[in-house]
C-alpha cells in the first residue's frame, strides 16, 4: 500500500508539473495568409523559437490581408501579419492597430508579385505592363494592396488608373480563377500562386512588380490595447518572429558569386518547413521548389521602412480611401525593433 500511495502521489505531482508548465505558456492567435512572404513566421513556429519565449502560437488563416485588420481590432487575433491596406490604415488611424514590425518588402532582384494577362487578352494583344490602360484587373477588395500597387504603375507608366477596369472579388482564389476562366483581362498576385498558373500555360507574364517599384509590402501589427496591457508578450513575440527573419533571409535569399539566387540543402530544409502551410495539398518536393522560387525579400531584422509607409498612406489619402486626418506617425510603434529605416523627420 505505502508503494501505491507513493506511486499515486508521484502521479499527481508530475501531473501538477505539467499542468503548471502548460499554464506559463502565453496563448496568442496570429491572423495570417497561406503565403511566402509569411514564411519567417511558420519558421519561427516550426523551430520553436515562439514557444522557447514561453508563447503558444495559434495561426489563423485568412483569405485576405483586410479581415486580417478587422480581427487584430475585435480581439479575434492577437496579432496580424500581412499586407498593407486602406482598411488597416484606417483602422490604425482610429487607434485599433499599431504597426510593430516589417513583413517582407517589393525589393528589386526579388521576384515579388507577378502581373500576369490571360490567354485572351494576350492574344487580343495585351503584352506589356505599359498595354494595361483600358483592360480589367481583378484585385481582392477596393483598397487592398493589389489596388495600391495597380495605382503605382499607372503612376510610373504615365496612364490614368480610372482607364483600368477594376473588379473586386474578395479573394485570392477568386482572382486566379478569373484569370484562369478570362473572365478578367489581368492581376497583381503573389509568386507562390502566379507560377502555377504560368506553368499550366492559364496565364501570361506581363513582368514583375519588384522590376517597377520598391516598396514596404506588409507588416505585422497588434492591438494597443495588447501593446499597453501585455507588452512583455509582444516583445516576446517580436523576438520569435525576428528569429524566424533572421533565417528565412540568410537562408533562402542567398546569391552566389554572380548575383544569381542560390539553393542548397539548408534552403531545401528550411522550405520544406513553410511548404505545408502555403501547399498544403502538393507533393514535398514540388512544394519545396515552389517555396524557394517564390521568396520576396525580408528584412533580417524585421524592420520596416517608415517614409515608405508614409507615402502609401499619401497615396490612399489622395484616392479618397483614407480618412485626411490620419497620421502615419501615430500609427507605427518603432520601439520593439531597433534600426528601422528611412523614417522621415
Amino acid at each position: 500500500m505505502p508503494m501505491r500511495r507513493a506511486l499515486r502521489l508521484g502521479l499527481v505531482v508530475a501531473a501538477l508539473v505539467a499542468g503548471s508548465g502548460a499554464a506559463a505558456q502565453d496563448k496568442v492567435a496570429v491572423g495570417v495568409l497561406r503565403f511566402v512572404s509569411s514564411g519567417p513566421l511558420f519558421v519561427a513556429v516550426e523551430r520553436g523559437y515562439f514557444k522557447q519565449e514561453g508563447l503558444d502560437v495559434e495561426l489563423k488563416f485568412f483569405d485576405a490581408a483586410q479581415p486580417i485588420a478587422v480581427a487584430v481590432v475585435t480581439g479575434d487575433v492577437d496579432f496580424g501579419l500581412t499586407a498593407f491596406t486602406a482598411g488597416l490604415f484606417n483602422l490604425a488611424g482610429k487607434g485599433g492597430l499599431k504597426v510593430i514590425a516589417a513583413q517582407a518588402k517589393e525589393a528589386q532582384g526579388y521576384e515579388g508579385n507577378a502581373i500576369l494577362a490571360s490567354r485572351a487578352a494576350w492574344e487580343k494583344g495585351l503584352r506589356r505592363v505599359d498595354d494595361l490602360k483600358g483592360h480589367s484587373l481583378a484585385i481582392t477588395q477596393v483598397g487592398s494592396s493589389f489596388h495600391y500597387q495597380i495605382g503605382q504603375i499607372a503612376r510610373i507608366k504615365g496612364f490614368d488608373l480610372n482607364s483600368v477596369a477594376l473588379k473586386p472579388l474578395q479573394s485570392l482564389a477568386n482572382m486566379a480563377a478569373a484569370l484562369k476562366g478570362n473572365q478578367v483581362d489581368a492581376i497583381i498576385i503573389a509568386p507562390h500562386i502566379a507560377k502555377p498558373l504560368l506553368a499550366a500555360g492559364d496565364a501570361k507574364l506581363l513582368g514583375w512588380y519588384s522590376d517597377l517599384d520598391e516598396y514596404q509590402f506588409g507588416a505585422l501589427f497588434t492591438s494597443p490595447k495588447l501593446i499597453e496591457g501585455r507588452r512583455a508578450v509582444v516583445e516576446k513575440f517580436v523576438r520569435a518572429y525576428q528569429r524566424g527573419t533572421a533565417e528565412f533571409a540568410a537562408t533562402l535569399l542567398k546569391r552566389d558569386d554572380s548575383g544569381n539566387r542560390k539553393f542548397d540543402a539548408a534552403s531545401h530544409a528550411l522550405a520544406a518547413l513553410i511548404a505545408p502551410y502555403v501547399y498544403p495539398g502538393e507533393p514535398a518536393d514540388r512544394a519545396v521548389g515552389l517555396v524557394e522560387s517564390s521568396t520576396f525579400y525580408v528584412d533580417p531584422q524585421a524592420r520596416l521602412d517608415v517614409g515608405d509607409i508614409y507615402a502609401q498612406v499619401a497615396w490612399y489619402k489622395s484616392q479618397g480611401m483614407v480618412d485626411a486626418a490620419v497620421d502615419p506617425k501615430a500609427l507605427i510603434d518603432l520601439s520593439f525593433v531597433r534600426g528601422h529605416t528611412n523614417i522621415p523627420r
